[in-house]
């Protein structure tokens, strides 16, 4: 059997690492040959996760043709969202908890898709499906893929099989979710040493959404102050990062991780569909939006249904 590379999405998250290190190890325990890879370098939050747990980082890939014919994808399906020569590639394993928009192949594939709070939860429950155990390190990196999706199971995203899958990822990892995961929502609020570049693309994903190329990132803050004294230099950035990408729409969402509040920084046309979305009107370019934590669930299907 072939080696076959795993992988999440470009400018990775805690899940998107998580998973394909959980989904890898599964899978060779099933008698694949895999390996788990990163499309970007880990984020501030996920580079704790991994020190805390003593937890190697991936290497990272620009291309996979390079190395391998067949690829499995945790934590994404669209195309723009994965490695640069996905078409090149046969894709034998999705496992997904996102919408589905912009994936098709030639070849049939396994293909799981739950709408629960974290891609990682669908793979514990695969490791209980198929009677394997979860080692305590690997617990503990999943628990905290589910925190960082969820904000410590605050995010509207949340299901009852996230909170098991957390209790139960706890207990195995010896480790108090609560205040643990508090420390681990910090360590990834750290705005300050980043640059304005660095910002924007640290989670950003890329969507298409009535013939509109859409970006959106997100930024997690304990003070929203830690944004709003460099908004200038942060839209400028945007600005110029869109006309070099030809994006229609570049959105970034500023999550306060303590009160669950959100800011919207929007840049492009149309920015009246934007609000309308919202129903919230702009003010210096920017949005109010008290409760919206989860892109996936509270930005990317109000914009979809306004653009389309």
């Amino acid at each position: 059997m072939s080696k076959e590379l795993v992988f999440g999405h470009q400018s990775p998250d805690t899940d998107a690492i998580v998973a394909a290190k959980a989904f890898s190890y599964l899978q060779n325990k099933l008698g694949y040959d895999t390996e788990a890879v990163a499309l970007g370098e880990p984020n501030s939050e996920t580079a704790f996760v991994l020190n805390y747990f003593d937890e190697p980082t991936p290497r990272v890939i620009k291309t996979a043709k390079n190395e391998v014919d067949s690829v499995m994808l945790v934590d994404h399906n669209e195309f723009q969202q994965s490695v640069s020569d996905i078409k090149d590639l046969t894709i034998t394993h999705v496992v997904d908890h996102h919408r589905i928009s912009n994936f098709q192949t030639d070849q049939p594939l396994y293909y799981r898709a739950e709408p629960l709070g974290c891609c990682s939860t669908i793979i514990v429950k695969m490791f209980n499906e198929n009677k394997v155990e979860i080692p305590a390190k690997l617990a503990g990196l999943m628990l905290s893929a589910i925190i960082s999706d969820t904000l410590l199971l605050k995010s509207p995203t949340t299901t009852d099989e996230d909170r098991t899958a957390v209790k139960n990822l706890a207990k195995i990892a010896n480790v108090d979710y609560e205040k643990y995961g508090i420390e681990m929502l910090k360590a990834g609020t750290n705005v300050s040493a980043k640059s304005d570049q660095e910002l924007i693309d640290g989670d950003a994903k890329s969507f298409t959404m009535g013939g509109k190329s859409v970006r959106i990132d997100q930024i997690n803050v304990v003070e929203f102050s830690e944004i709003d004294k460099r908004k200038a230099d942060i839209e400028k950035a945007m600005k110029a990062e869109a006309a070099d990408k030809g994006y229609d729409l570049f959105l970034v969402l500023i999550t306060n991780v303590l009160n669950s509040d959100s800011k919207m920084i929007v840049v492009g046309e149309p920015a009246s569909a934007v609000e309308k979305a919202f129903n919230s009107k702009l003010s210096d370019s920017t949005l109010s939006l008290p409760g919206v934590v989860s892109r996936k669930k509270q930005v990317v299907p109000p914009l979809n249904d306004i653009l389309n």
